[in-house]
């Protein structure tokens, strides 16, 4: 066995660890300590509940069931919240098991995101300052009409030129008290006059004003406040695509697709919903409130204290609703998410579920997270609409105990019926807003659940940022060389363990193995999509790893198995390798790989548009666009993964000659599903549970009749091996 260009041993680089000097840690405050110790309760919480809902999935799978049959309801749920912990646990990095965000951490961090806007705010809540007190203003008002209509119709009883004592004390002496006494309470009662219509014009038409500038007012508010959101949420969105180009590879490989974009499209929607409705109406609901106790004081403090006594029991509704509607709303969008998976997985997999006739068995899995779905949603919902009929019941209560009270002051000339007419009115604006805020409850909590999922995604740890000194890519050859590599995506499962090769240039290094031998983790590492854990990457003498990972990826051209291509033209795909390609280049890469050939039958060349999916191209043509558009690129170094497998063996040929035009002067890794391209390797590695148990070329490795000789014959006399089914080829011109 040959082992001619493997690099020799070498000493493990281990990255160096600066001197850091030990510091005391600062004595916790007692905010920090409690908020520590109720983080620890969480946590010990969270576990617990997992502990248990293993517990009762062992049981679940010692009855050989695959349906929650015969588990309690209290099983099924813990099963269904010990999976839910379960998976934001592994799914979302820098979100520790046990730590979700609470409801008052989530609100705040939702309502920070207005923090860039407080200037606009001011104005808003001005606005809505100004046309709360024009809308408070005009009850009172419409009270001082009503009792210059009062007066008017008592004082016709009288004759002119008597004084309003006079009156009183003449109703009096015939015995009629209650009347004396109300006559004595009117403000406008002048005897013989009757109704003083110029003055009763006069409150009409200043309620009139009021009620237009308080309108404007309004609609100011409304429309600073809808700007406001949309810059909000627009930042918001921004942030988030942000956060998602900073997350390694890493994160993508364990989070579902659906349950991403769910994150991305349907919460962030439901956090503007929210924010939109429930902002500029909490403003004007509060400052109502303010404004209206402050008049309701004013007119009479015995009935103000009869509206404030409704206030204990909103709040019991509040304190016994508001915490299981949250839970509530949180499970339901976690469910939305799960149920956007599987949508997701239904299209990307569409054909193969007809292909093996698993559609029905598919639509009862959709159905069943569907029906999970309907059933959290109404009870979400059922639980959040119990606020608004409660709070109508409480602030009727509150009405009738105010009309049968008022009644009485007013018989009693203590208060004018103008005045308890304007406090029946404060009354029920009183109650408006704060059923208005009663009604915010669904949509905040839901709100919130949501701006909680989005913030777990904020809050995922991004990869180690590129250091601001690095040094700019060297010159060279194209010398690549893995000096005692250790690399696992699991701490507990190692991958890579010492892995040592050089690619030299003129050669061509086949890798091949079982699968899980670690052939695309190597590629995977050397596009620093993924870091080592310990020894070093060189290229040309320089590790990769000192380089940013633009510089390190600038120099390489992929072609992936699967044919990525974005919606556009034919000639903004293949541009898409270099934007300042010209069209000369692109005709020429065009020309090299191929896709010429196909292109002039198309509708309109390369300016045809491809459809969705690029379903308008055949699987070859498709693939022979990527080929393009990685030579437009002009790398030094190429990895091309298994670009070939999905074809047929006539278009596998045409995609060779593309590819050989591609390698040409170029080193590279190219990941291959048939053993018969690479016969002509100078060397081939064979790796085993990332090592390399056996190298030379492919007739001494045939010749030794090893792991090699295997793998090459369970595919070329008909022998199956479930277990192999890939290869690597290494090459470079």
């Amino acid at each position: 066995m040959s082992e001619k260009n493997l690099s020799g041993t070498q000493d493990a680089v281990e990255p160096a660890v600066p001197d850091q000097t030990l510091q005391p840690a600062a004595p916790l405050s007692p905010a920090e300590a409690r908020a520590a110790a109720k983080a620890e309760a969480r946590k010990a919480k969270a576990e617990a509940r997992k502990a248990k809902a293993e517990a009762r999935k062992a049981k679940w799978a010692a009855m050989g069931a695959e349906s929650t049959e015969g588990l309690t309801e209290e099983e099924k749920l813990e099963i269904e919240l010990g999976e839910a912990a379960r998976l934001a646990s592994e799914s979302w990095d820098g979100v520790a098991p046990g730590k979700a965000k609470n409801f008052k951490e989530s609100f705040g961090r939702m309502l920070g995101l207005l923090a860039p806007y407080k200037v606009a705010l001011v104005v808003v809540t001005l606005m809505g300052a100004a046309s709360v007190v024009l809308s408070v203003w005009a009850p009172r008002v419409l009270g001082r009409a009503t009792d210059v209509i009062f007066s008017g119709l008592f004082s016709r009883s009288f004759p002119q030129g008597m004084t309003q004592d006079q009156a009183v004390e003449a109703v009096r002496a015939g015995g009629q008290n209650r009347i004396a006494d109300m006559i004595a309470a009117m403000d406008h009662f002048v005897p013989g006059e009757g109704i003083d219509f110029d003055l009763l014009r006069t409150f009409m038409v200043t309620v009139l004003v009021i009620y237009v500038f308080a309108a404007l007012l309004g609609w100011a508010q409304g429309f600073i406040t809808n700007i406001i959101m949309v810059k909000a949420m627009w930042r918001l969105r921004e942030d988030v695509e942000a956060k998602i180009n900073r997350l390694p590879l890493s994160y993508f490989d364990r989070v579902q697709r659906g349950e991403l974009i769910s994150r991305v499209t349907n919460d962030i929607d439901n956090i503007t919903q929210t924010m939109q409705q429930s902002l500029s109406g909490a403003i004007t609901a509060v400052l109502t409130l303010v404004g209206v106790l402050a008049m309701m004081f004013s007119l009479s403090w015995q009935l103000a204290l009869v509206t404030l006594a409704t206030l204990p029991l909103m709040g019991v509704l509040f304190g016994i609703i508001g915490p299981k509607s949250q839970k509530a709303f949180s499970l339901q969008w976690r469910k939305v998410g799960r149920l956007n998976a599987r949508v997701e997985e239904s299209f990307s997999g569409h054909a193969l579920v007809k292909t093996f006739g698993r559609r029905k068995d598919f639509e009862a899995r959709f159905a069943a997270e569907n029906h999970e779905l309907y059933e959290q949603s109404f009870k979400a919902q059922f639980l959040a609409n119990i606020m608004w009929p409660a709070m109508s019941f409480i602030g009727n209560v509150s009405f009738i105990a105010i009309a049968v009270i008022g009644g009485l002051f007013v018989a009693g000339g203590t208060m004018t019926l103008g005045a308890i007419q304007a406090f029946i009115q404060y009354s029920q604006m009183f109650s408006q807003p704060l059923q208005q805020l009663g009604g915010m409850v669904a949509v905040v909590q839901s709100g919130t659940a949501s701006a909680e999922r989005v913030f777990q995604l904020l809050d995922v740890d991004e990869q180690e940022a590129d250091a601001a000194d690095a040094p700019a890519p060297v010159e060279g050859d194209g010398v690549i060389e893995f000096e005692h590599v250790r690399f696992s995506y699991s701490p507990d499962k190692p991958l890579i363990e010492d892995l040592s090769f050089t690619v030299r240039p003129g050669q061509t290094v086949a890798i091949v193995g079982h699968t899980g031998a670690g052939k695309t983790t190597l590629v995977n590492l050397l596009m620093r999509f993924y870091d080592p854990q310990g020894g070093r990457i060189l290229v040309d003498g320089q590790d990769i790893g000192d380089l940013t990972r633009h510089d390190a990826r600038a120099r390489t051209g992929m072609v992936l198995q699967d044919t990525w291509l974005f919606a556009g033209t034919i000639r903004e795909n293949i541009r898409y390798g270099r934007q300042d390609a010209t069209d000369e280049e692109i005709l020429a890469a065009a020309q090299a790989t191929y896709v010429d050939r196909f292109v002039h039958s198309l509708p309109h060349g390369y300016d045809t548009v491809l459809e969705e999916d690029a379903a308008n191209l055949s699987a070859g043509e498709r693939q022979l666009i990527t080929i393009a558009r990685a030579f437009v690129s002009q790398p030094s170094i190429l990895i091309l993964d298994e670009a070939t497998s999905s074809v047929d063996t006539r278009t596998e040929k045409l995609l060779q000659h593309a590819m050989a035009s591609l390698r040409s002067g170029r080193t590279s890794f190219v990941i291959a599903h048939r053993l018969s391209t690479i016969r002509d390797a100078d060397l081939i590695l064979v790796m085993a549970h990332g090592a390399i148990v056996e190298q030379g070329t492919h007739a001494e490795l045939l010749a030794a009749d090893g792991a090699y000789a295997e793998l090459y014959q369970s595919q070329f006399t008909g022998a199956f091996d479930e277990d192999v089914d890939e290869g690597v080829v290494v090459q470079q011109a």
